[in-house]
């Protein structure tokens, strides 16, 4: 069985580019199923005071204890450079 994904928009309303794009971010922590039950990744919009939005993906793994273990934040002005970066660090994390 697959790895689950709970995901939530915070300051925008998400799409479906994004919930896809973190679709595929998620395959690449399949080969950690042995460890991981699923995923929590929280996206927001954050506006800055000149105007432009910043993205901060958090992502939360879950273990099959249901142990949540949070990876390093990452921002982007692109919501999906921000998703990946935040899947980047989870391998990284994972593999370490």
């Amino acid at each position: 069985m697959g790895l689950g994904m709970q995901i939530a928009y915070l300051g925008f309303a998400g799409s479906a580019r994004i919930e896809s794009e973190a679709g595929v971010q998620l395959v690449r922590l399949g080969r950690f199923d042995d460890r991981l039950a699923g995923c929590q990744l929280a996206l927001e919009a954050l506006r800055q005071p000149d105007g432009r939005v910043m993205y901060d993906a958090r992502l939360d793994l879950m273990t099959h204890e249901h142990e949540l273990t949070p990876v390093r934040r990452c921002k982007h002005a692109d919501p999906l450079v921000a998703i990946r970066h935040a899947f980047d660090a989870a391998e990284l994390m994972l593999d370490a």
